[in-house]
């Protein structure tokens, strides 16, 4: 039976990011996806002028008709969150849809390069955390990992080679102990590559590759949507993150080719069969 994931996340119009980058990969991957908008965008919020309807009050209307329905989800994934209302709305949606076998993947999208994002004040943090706790897989990168421990990113960035990765894998394990067993800290820099430090019950595993130019809109979600959806379709956590960095970094390599703008996202349409042809 196909595994159903309920998506919940933006939508923007241009960007390839959230929602349209999430559904497609799900799709490839043989997951339903099914939308849970909480916002609708004319453009991804790096677009300058971008116009935005918010969708948060209608995220109850979702809830009871679906709950009306009696759907059930195989998978529930969280993505940006705009606000604590926003935030509550998403807590009260895994209350309803979570079940034991309900596989939840938190990306907890708060900041990048060291800094929080603006509006993210110390409730909606503690309404982020909370949403750790509840997950089965969590996807921050490095900022968000630090922001979420209390661990000084410039101390942790200075370290170099193993010291490095020893740190961030204590950063996965402190993940751990909220809740998650699955830990994908993602956008490590070392030198001349990017990597991404895996922890499950199996261990401690590096997936990287060759940095290829700067930050893209969409990339974090790319990444999320392709380790949910092998997930959930019983791939190991280890293989899963190397399918994504396979799939991302091909992307990368058109986008660079074409000198699309990185608010636009990464170039991953033709790429679409690297995930089709995935072996389960």
């Amino acid at each position: 039976m196909t595994k159903r994931v309920a998506v919940i996340n933006d939508l923007s119009g241009l960007g390839r990011c959230s929602l349209t980058a999430a559904i497609p990969v799900l799709s490839a991957l043989g997951v339903q996806a099914c939308p849970v908008p909480t916002a609708v965008l004319s453009a991804q919020t790096g677009f300058p002028g971008y116009r935005l309807q918010d969708l948060t009050d209608h995220m109850g209307d979702f809830l009871s008709h679906w709950q009306q329905l009696g759907m059930t989800f195989d998978g529930i994934s969280t993505g940006f969150l705009s606000s604590v209302a926003q935030a509550e709305g998403v807590l009260r949606f895994l209350e309803a849809f979570s079940g034991a076998d309900t596989m939840i993947l938190v990306d907890p999208v708060m900041g990048d390069d060291g800094s929080i994002y603006p509006g993210y004040g110390p409730e909606l943090r503690q309404r982020v955390r909370l949403l750790v706790e509840r997950a089965g897989v969590v996807t921050p990168n490095l900022t968000e990992a630090c922001l979420l421990t209390g661990a000084d990113y410039a101390g942790l960035t200075a370290l170099k080679g193993p010291a490095l990765f020893d740190a961030v894998a204590d950063l996965g394990r402190q993940l751990q102990t909220l809740g998650p067993e699955i830990v994908a800290v993602t956008g490590v820099r070392q030198a001349d590559h990017i990597y991404n430090v895996i922890l499950d019950r199996k261990g401690r595993h590096l997936v990287g590759a060759p940095l290829l130019g700067g930050s893209y809109s969409g990339t974090g979600d790319l990444f999320a949507a392709v380790l949910h959806g092998c997930l959930l379709r019983g791939m190991r956590a280890q293989k899963a993150a190397a399918l994504a960095v396979c799939f991302l970094s091909a992307a990368l390599g058109d986008t660079l080719a074409a000198g699309t703008d990185r608010n636009q996202g990464v170039c991953f349409e033709t790429h679409m069969g690297l995930l089709t042809d995935a072996k389960f």
